[in-house]
Protein backbone atom coordinates (compact mmCIF):
# COMPACT_ATOMS: atom_id res chain seq x y z
CA UNK A 1 0.00 0.00 0.00
CA UNK A 2 1.67 3.28 -1.06
CA UNK A 3 2.00 5.94 1.57
CA UNK A 4 0.94 9.51 1.17
CA UNK A 5 3.63 12.15 1.19
CA UNK A 6 4.29 13.58 4.61
CA UNK A 7 4.09 10.37 6.64
CA UNK A 8 7.65 10.79 7.90
CA UNK A 9 8.85 14.27 8.92
CA UNK A 10 11.66 15.60 6.76
CA UNK A 11 12.94 18.39 9.07
CA UNK A 12 13.78 20.47 5.98
CA UNK A 13 13.01 23.79 7.66
CA UNK A 14 15.15 22.92 10.65
CA UNK A 15 17.90 21.71 8.32
CA UNK A 16 17.94 25.02 6.47
CA UNK A 17 18.04 26.89 9.79
CA UNK A 18 20.94 24.72 10.97
CA UNK A 19 22.78 25.30 7.71
CA UNK A 20 22.36 29.07 7.74
CA UNK A 21 22.63 29.88 11.44
CA UNK A 22 24.47 27.18 13.34
CA UNK A 23 26.81 24.81 11.54
CA UNK A 24 27.18 24.91 7.77
CA UNK A 25 28.67 21.42 7.13
CA UNK A 26 26.16 19.57 9.30
CA UNK A 27 23.35 21.72 7.93
CA UNK A 28 24.23 20.80 4.36
CA UNK A 29 24.26 17.11 5.27
CA UNK A 30 20.92 17.51 7.05
CA UNK A 31 19.38 19.20 3.98
CA UNK A 32 20.56 16.29 1.84
CA UNK A 33 19.00 13.73 4.18
CA UNK A 34 15.82 15.82 4.41
CA UNK A 35 15.48 15.72 0.64
CA UNK A 36 16.01 11.95 0.75
CA UNK A 37 13.07 11.75 3.18
CA UNK A 38 10.86 13.63 0.72
CA UNK A 39 11.93 11.36 -2.15
CA UNK A 40 11.38 8.20 -0.11
CA UNK A 41 7.97 9.44 1.09
CA UNK A 42 6.85 10.11 -2.44
CA UNK A 43 7.98 6.67 -3.62
CA UNK A 44 6.38 4.94 -0.63
CA UNK A 45 9.59 3.62 0.93
CA UNK A 46 8.77 4.14 4.61
CA UNK A 47 11.90 2.38 5.93
CA UNK A 48 14.27 4.54 3.91
CA UNK A 49 12.26 7.66 4.76
CA UNK A 50 12.33 7.01 8.50
CA UNK A 51 16.05 6.19 8.47
CA UNK A 52 16.86 9.39 6.56
CA UNK A 53 14.53 11.34 8.86
CA UNK A 54 16.32 10.08 11.98
CA UNK A 55 19.68 10.97 10.44
CA UNK A 56 18.48 14.46 9.49
CA UNK A 57 17.09 15.01 13.00
CA UNK A 58 20.35 13.84 14.60
CA UNK A 59 22.45 16.06 12.34
CA UNK A 60 20.21 19.03 13.15
CA UNK A 61 20.45 18.46 16.89
CA UNK A 62 24.24 18.08 16.77
CA UNK A 63 24.59 21.13 14.51
CA UNK A 64 22.45 23.33 16.74
CA UNK A 65 24.26 22.21 19.89
CA UNK A 66 27.65 22.86 18.28
CA UNK A 67 26.44 26.25 17.07
CA UNK A 68 25.26 27.25 20.54
CA UNK A 69 28.51 26.04 22.11
CA UNK A 70 30.51 28.07 19.58
CA UNK A 71 28.42 31.18 20.30
CA UNK A 72 29.04 30.77 24.03
CA UNK A 73 32.79 30.34 23.46
CA UNK A 74 32.90 33.41 21.22
CA UNK A 75 30.94 35.48 23.74
CA UNK A 76 33.27 34.43 26.56
CA UNK A 77 36.35 35.21 24.47
CA UNK A 78 35.02 38.66 23.57
CA UNK A 79 34.20 39.32 27.22
CA UNK A 80 37.71 38.32 28.28
CA UNK A 81 39.37 40.39 25.56
CA UNK A 82 37.30 43.50 26.25
CA UNK A 83 37.75 43.20 30.03
CA UNK A 84 41.54 43.11 29.59
CA UNK A 85 41.59 46.25 27.42
CA UNK A 86 40.24 48.50 30.19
Amino acid sequence: MPSSQGDVPSYLGLSIFTMLCCCLPLGIAAVIYSSQVDNANSSGDINKASQASRTARTLNIVGIVLGVIMLIIIAVLYAVVFSQRK
